[in-house]
């Protein structure tokens, strides 16, 4: 693949693009069909399996035709990850760490491919692709620092005080099941499967057919930077189908997508008695204070409701701004909006790319219609835009949405945003609340402490300040996920990795046993243990 063709081609939201016939020509070179015949190599899949046609967002275009796993295909590939686990998890961590630092490197390297990837699988621009490469590098270079810490065993008060020395010993889960979703399929992978690997397991990967192959890549340039090659194995097949096969072969599952989805994850995994984590829905709102500053707050809104056009679990759908500033926002606000270009060449010259997949253009269109016809007005957007690709839509801004309308509670996943007034903190911490969702938030002041107070008051797993999304995402240090209907568990920093562990406590006890003994009888014992019992929590021990 090249780096892609640098004349712009885009259009202002009222303005026409090229025929199809030159976006199609545009797009052929970046991604040769021997190149697509290569990644697909690497799956686990029978001699005759079924295929199915991927298209690109962009342009129609097929991209490849993808063989399909069958329920034994999955079951094989557990068995090769397994054969290899074994080996990897006796390596030291050092070892295992090592592969990381160089993928780390090899991400980098491969950027221009790894962009023109994206962006035919998924749609997004140029620059929100690059996102997804940023944020996989990071979290190769932040486990490969700090695995051997999150893994190194930990001495912890013992039963009694001198007498019994405690050590806690983390060991691999085994071969996890890692379902990655079509929309950050790059980065999503690297955040599950990296930790799941630096930790000692082997990993059964099924992405979405749609955005396939970015996972395959980044397998590609794993096994290059010297992970054993069945140690990662890839699946493929439709998530009703494929997606149960692995839950039901796994020792731990990552999961990433729908709420509804993830019930039947938990619920299939709590039957095995195995752990999950799963990364939901949102529906995420942003407030802006009184004292926000407006430039900023504007181009960030920006960046928050429709980076990858939406189609972004931590993407804001919600914007309350404070009554006194409501007018001068919004004019500025929809001003920015309405100037946004849609774009389908392979370059940076796009403000916004398309939606990836008709199944969601539908969803959007059906959620704006609804509200429109409801009584909400449209101050921006609000349209298909088939001149510029299939699958692109305005950026629309919604103003008036009321309860009764679809998008009010529901997650629209696409380039949409409400705006709200508010008075005061309290108001807008309830109406921020009041869903069922708790994956993002963000919140617009000059004031630390308000922002604080705020923060801790939202009912979310992450909550930006004078960002977005980007602070939060990008902090792979820091723990991420979501809480009510947004998930369960957490990836990145350490959470991220312990969740692919298992505990064994391991306790020694010297001199004296934890009983009766010197003669003692059961009553003294019982006497002497609780005045030593009442001496530790004098000297404050733990």
């Amino acid at each position: 693949m090249t780096a892609g063709d640098t004349t712009a081609n885009a259009s202002r939201t009222g303005t026409a693009a090229p025929a199809r016939e030159d976006r199609l020509e545009t797009i052929r070179p970046h991604l040769p069909r021997e190149f697509a015949a290569r990644l697909i190599e690497q799956l686990t899949v029978g001699s005759h399996p079924q295929v199915v046609e991927v298209v690109a967002p962009l342009t129609g275009e097929t991209i490849v035709d993808l063989p399909q796993s069958g329920p034994g295909d999955v079951r094989h590939a557990f068995e090769k990850a397994r054969a290899a686990q074994a080996a990897w998890a006796a390596r030291p961590v050092g070892e295992r760490a090592a592969v990381l630092r160089r993928l780390h490197d090899l991400i980098l390297d491969n950027t221009e491919h790894l962009l023109s990837l994206l962006q035919v699988e998924t749609g997004k621009t140029r620059l929100h692709a690059y996102e997804e490469v940023a944020v996989s590098a990071s979290t190769a270079r932040h486990y490969a620092h700090a695995a051997a810490g999150y893994l190194k065993a930990r001495r912890r008060p013992g039963a009694i005080t001198l007498l019994t020395k405690t050590v806690e010993y983390r060991h691999p889960k085994g071969v996890v099941g890692v379902i990655t979703p079509w929309n950050y399929p790059l980065a999503l992978a690297a955040m599950d499967i990296l930790p799941a690997l630096v930790a000692g397991n082997g990993v059964v990967h099924k992405p979405d057919n749609q955005t396939a192959l970015s996972g395959i890549y980044l397998r590609q340039l794993a096994v290059q930077a010297g992970m054993p090659a069945e140690l990662w194995q890839i699946v493929t097949g439709d998530g009703p189908v494929t997606g149960p096969a692995v839950v039901d072969h796994a020792d731990y599952v990552a999961f990433t997508g729908s709420t509804r989805t993830g019930r039947q994850v938990a619920q299939q995994a709590a039957g095995r008695l195995i752990g999950c984590s799963l990364e939901l829905g949102g529906k995420n709102a942003m407030i802006v204070f009184d004292d926000a500053d407006l430039d900023k707050t504007v181009a960030g809104a920006m960046r928050a409701c429709f980076t990858s056009a939406g189609q972004l679990c931590i993407s804001i759908e919600r914007m309350y701004v404070h009554h006194s500033i409501y007018d001068q926002f919004v004019e500025r606000f929809v001003t920015e909006v309405k100037a946004l270009k849609l774009g389908s060449k392979l370059d940076f010259a796009a403000d916004i790319g398309s939606l990836t997949n008709t199944r969601q253009l539908e969803t959007v269109t059906q959620h704006v219609e609804d509200a429109r016809i409801k009584g909400a007005k449209v101050l921006a957007g609000g349209r298909r835009r088939p001149d510029v690709g299939p699958l692109f839509y305005e950026p629309t801004v919604l103003s008036e949405v009321a309860p009764g309308m679809t998008l009010y509670a529901e997650e629209t996943f696409g380039p949409v945003v409400s705006l709200y007034r508010f008075e005061n903190e309290a108001e807008v911490v309830k109406a921020a609340n009041d869903t069922r969702f708790g994956l993002s938030a963000s919140i617009w002041t000059r004031d630390s402490k308000r922002a604080t107070e705020t923060a801790l008051r939202l009912h979310t797993g992450m909550v930006n300040v004078n960002e977005g999304y980007a602070a939060a995402f990008g902090s792979v240090a820091a723990a991420a996920g979501g809480m009510g209907d947004s998930g369960l568990g957490r990836r990145s920093g350490a959470d991220g990795l312990w969740r692919y562990t298992e505990i064994q406590t391991v306790a020694r006890q010297a001199l004296l046993p934890i009983g009766p003994s010197l003669g003692m009888s059961p009553e003294r014992f019982t006497r002497v243990l609780g005045s030593a019992l009442r001496i530790i929590k004098t000297l404050r021990m733990k």
